[in-house]
């Protein structure tokens, strides 16, 4: 494993760690409000992965690429799920019939 490898795992530890301690201390009421924010981000996230895969050189760093498109996208998808039936919830009734779902 070469130094940059090395470089990038310890930051790829450290910012999984940072995460989980700052969305740990989010409060509950505000983490649908902030996943709908995000899916932006998650947009750039596959923007980015597609970038990095297509410049890939080995068929490994190719597949995990590939995973990594594929959880972004499911990521993307089901923030907006969430949010439509966060948006649901602040609807009148009227309004909610119309749509008809």
């Amino acid at each position: 494993m070469s130094a940059l490898e090395i470089i990038l795992v310890v930051v790829f530890l450290a910012s999984a760690a940072l995460g989980y301690k700052l969305i740990n201390a989010v409060p509950s009421l505000l983490h649908t409000p902030l996943m709908s924010g995000m899916n932006a981000l998650s947009g750039i996230t596959i923007l980015g992965m597609i970038a990095v895969t297509a410049f890939s050189q080995s068929n490994l760093a190719r597949l995990v690429g590939m995973m990594g498109i594929i959880a972004a996208v499911i990521n993307v998808v089901a923030g907006f799920g969430v949010t439509e039936r966060m948006l649901r919830m602040f609807k009148s009734g009227k309004e909610a019939e119309g749509e008809g779902s």
